[in-house]
């Protein structure tokens, strides 16, 4: 049954209000956690051990050039200064404002689409497993759509000084002249492996803390919630549900992030002051790289830069969220003025 005309003034509204509040929330977000982001990069892209103690247990030809976050942190702002920790930012928010805004996109329409609404009460409604579902396949759009940008930061974020690729132009370049096109895409697969259970739980985590903090609200305060979020969570207790959201989806999925980053720097330019660089076509596919990593680094190689990662990601979700609903409950109220 084709659905009145009616409808589509209001599914085209929605559609825009996500988009541009997801990309609002991405910008703030990815800004603000940058510094965090270098050194997960520069940690996962080290071959050797990035901690004193894994340094000491294993017998290494060459010395780690960053052995921690406090060490790591006062050498990129000794060598770098303050930019170095935004290194890479502006393809960074070119990746994730396109990232969230289709994200938060697809994810309604899935939601509308499970639910047979669009009205929120009714996404409230649907099952822990179906808001796992949709924020895994929404995460898996965003990925393709935003991916060659994701690509670049990761490049650049993770050369110190000097610097192989001066611009993103320049390492553009090089990418496509080295790998071709599909140089672009390069570690697609352990991505999108990736994405599948980290943007689920994610999303999925997000709404069960959003449904268990609006219960507890509604048990110890019936009036709670007036005047704050449509959901009746306050601008705090979004952050916390988003806070713990973030942390459980990287705590799970840190592993496929190390063997992306891996794939894509495989094969380029790296200056040797800042580690070994990967040898040329080093991984065959996902699985060799997680066993090559497992061989050569032990399982403290599949869970390099999880400090700075957890510690990043944990903030980064819950800025993302607040800064969705605070920018999405603002734009909603303009349009229906």
């Amino acid at each position: 049954m084709v659905s009145p005309p009616m409808e589509e003034p209001g599914q085209l509204k929605r559609a825009m209000i996500d988009s541009t509040a997801g990309a609002i929330a991405g910008c703030v977000s990815r800004t603000v956690t940058s510094p965090l982001d270098v050194i997960k990069i520069r940690f996962q892209v080290q071959l050797e051990p990035t901690t004193s103690w894994a340094l000491a247990q294993r017998s290494l030809s060459g010395p780690s050039k960053y052995t921690g976050m406090v060490q790591a942190t006062k050498d990129i702002f000794r060598e770098e200064g303050l930019p170095g920790f935004w290194r890479g930012n502006v393809p960074a928010l070119l990746m994730v404002m396109p990232y969230t805004a289709i994200q938060f996109t697809v994810l309604n329409r899935l939601k509308t689409y499970a639910a047979g609404s669009s009205k929120t009460e009714a996404h409230k409604q649907l099952s822990p497993y179906l808001s796992y579902i949709s924020g895994a396949l929404a995460g898996c759009a965003a990925t393709v759509g935003s991916y060659p940008f994701d690509l670049l930061r990761t490049i650049l974020a993770s050369q110190g000084e000097p610097k192989i690729y001066p611009t993103m132009r320049s390492a553009f370049i090089d990418i496509i002249r080295t790998r071709g096109f599909r140089g672009m895409y390069a570690g697609l697969s352990p991505t999108l492996v990736e994405i599948v259970p980290y943007a689920g739980l994610q999303f999925g985590t997000y709404d069960t803390f959003k449904r268990w903090t609006t219960s507890w609200n509604l048990r110890h305060y019936p009036n709670y919630g007036l005047g704050n979020t449509e959901d009746g969570l306050s601008s705090f207790q979004l952050f916390l549900c988003g806070l713990a959201a973030g942390t459980c989806a990287k705590l799970l999925c840190h592993p496929l992030d190390v063997v992306k980053k891996r794939f894509q720097v495989e094969g380029l330019r790296r200056h040797p002051r800042y580690g070994a660089r990967v040898e040329q076509h080093a991984y065959r596919n996902m699985f060799d790289a997680l066993r090559r990593i497992l061989k050569k680094e032990g399982t403290a190689g599949l869970y390099k830069g999880i400090i700075p990662s957890t510690v990043k990601a944990a903030p980064a979700g819950a800025v993302t969220f607040v800064a969705y609903e605070i920018t999405s409950d603002w734009l909603e109220s303009i349009l229906t003025t």
